[in-house]
């Protein structure tokens, strides 16, 4: 469970993003402006030369910003903007994301990441922008509102 943070922060995490879920991320820091995230890549998340595929790399820079961003105003949802990523060295076996918040103004978050395999090595790096916005409501079969992505205006 993620340090600091309460049931409901966590389960945001967990189980409300379908591909963070399907990925196998686990949230282990979440609070005053960083995050951590841990994750060990499944043979079907792997490129041809057997080492974590640059995409699950990038998604979970990308979250992992996000929950930076997100981890002092938890009731507020935020979408990436921008992103810049560099890959410093194959990402292989258990890796771990550290986010940082490094600025924020009222609708906007200025964040870093970096991924770290076993040994503390440093595999990737990311910068991003994200956009604070209200969390919209339930959406799905389930649900009766329709369907509507958060606006980035």
């Amino acid at each position: 469970m993620a340090s600091g943070s309460d049931d409901i922060n966590v389960r945001s995490y967990t189980s409300q993003i379908p591909f963070a879920r399907h990925l196998g991320f686990e949230l282990t820091r979440f609070e005053g402006g960083e995050s951590e995230i841990r994750y060990t890549a499944k043979p079907e998340h792997l490129n041809t030369f057997d080492v974590t595929h640059g995409g699950a790399c990038m998604t979970l820079l990308d979250i992992t910003m996000a929950a930076a961003a997100r981890s002092q105003t938890p009731e507020i949802g935020v979408v990436t903007i921008e992103m810049k990523t560099s890959f410093m060295q194959p990402s292989i076996g258990p890796l771990h994301a550290r986010g940082r918040l490094i600025h924020r103004t009222a609708t906007l978050a200025f964040t870093e990441a970096t991924i770290y395999d076993e040994q503390e090595r440093v595999c990737a790096h990311a910068t991003g922008t994200f956009k604070y916005v209200k969390r919209r409501l339930p959406t799905g079969p389930g649900s009766a509102n329709a369907m509507r992505p958060p606006s980035t205006d």
